[in-house]
């Protein structure tokens, strides 16, 4: 029997209630393999989720995705084999652990010419942004797209494959110092979201236009504003909440901002399937060779730093991706 280590969370509340624990983990189940991970991604939602506004039943572990080595498979899995290089994503909470027992349709295999960092610090946010260029709105050449915190993990990638695609984007960041970043991710132009008048910052930026999308991973302190920048029949995309929930729309509201549109997607409805989720991997994997999709990673810390992880991102001190090291 092999020996866990993992990040437990007993109570809501901040970055200090998370722990990290350690204790036996059986072999794997039917239909399931051990990985040995060796980088875990970290996502906003795990914010969300360890200070209850995403409520979980407690105790709980914490994390979506990693990337590691497959070291045993269970019985009934036959598409993997131990020793093979994988990712993961929604296998259930639990990603923050240097080993656990995941099941083998929620397993993706790395090329080779993808890192396990990389993968780590990819495949939610590359997936998220993936279903939002193909599915929510098949992004064309020439589509004028608003990404807000362009700067972020998600909002790198998305500006990057977007702008890959022939779209223009303009981004918007929570703060000056973020602005390169945007910039050096694609973005024409760079909004500050400071500025209490950032709508006729970015419709000066896009030169009296408005957007074909809009997409708001800010939530409560943007979607209002976030309307006025969408062109008439235009798309609003709330696809995240780093400010807190989104406020409750009227749908006549979205008529007299010009007939908008306005969703609510999220990643995994677009990834329950497990041929679904290896197809769009598969995009994604083929972005990333073609060089339409990067990653940064802003900042590495030891499972043993989780705390310092979480409050590093609660302050927005970290550009890019987070990645958790075992």
């Amino acid at each position: 029997m092999s020996t866990q280590r993992r990040v437990v969370v007993t109570e809501f509340g901040p970055p200090q209630v998370m722990r990290l624990e350690s204790g036996p983990l059986p072999a794997p189940a039917a239909g399931e393999v051990q990985l040995r991970q060796t980088a875990i991604g970290f996502n906003f939602i795990d914010i969300y989720q360890r200070r209850g506004a995403y409520p979980l039943d407690l105790p709980t572990g914490l994390g979506f995705e990693a990337a590691g080595v497959v070291e045993a498979v269970g019985p009934e899995v036959s598409d993997v084999k131990a020793g093979d290089r994988v990712a993961t994503m929604n296998a259930g909470v639990g990603a923050y652990a240097d080993r656990r027992n995941v099941p083998a349709d929620k397993l993706v295999r790395l090329p080779d010419d993808v890192g396990d960092e990389a993968a780590a610090a990819l495949l939610f946010k590359g997936m998220t942004a993936q279903y939002l260029l193909r599915k929510t709105h098949a992004v064309q050449a020439g589509d004028l797209l608003l990404v807000h915190s362009a700067a972020g993990g998600v909002g790198q990638i998305l500006t990057r494959w977007a702008t890959a695609l022939g779209a223009r984007v303009i981004g918007t960041t929570g703060s000056p110092e973020k602005r390169d970043a945007a910039l050096a991710a694609g973005c024409a132009a760079v909004v500050d979201l400071t500025d209490p008048d950032w709508p006729k910052a970015f419709l000066e930026a896009a030169g009296g236009a408005r957007a074909r999308v809009v997409y708001d991973a800010v939530g409560k302190d943007t979607l209002l504003k976030s309307l006025d920048c969408a062109a008439p029949f235009g798309l609003v995309v709330s696809y995240g909440a780093a400010s807190g929930p989104s406020p409750a729309i009227d749908p006549e509201l979205l008529n007299k901002k010009g007939c908008l549109f306005l969703t609510r997607p999220s990643v995994f409805p677009h990834n329950a399937d497990p041929a679904t989720f290896r197809a769009n991997a598969a995009d994604l994997f083929d972005a990333i060779g073609r060089g339409h999709v990067a990653v940064d990673i802003g900042a590495r810390f030891p499972l043993e730093q989780v705390v310092d992880a979480h409050a590093a991102a609660e302050a927005r001190a970290v550009t890019g991706a987070i990645v958790l090291v075992p």
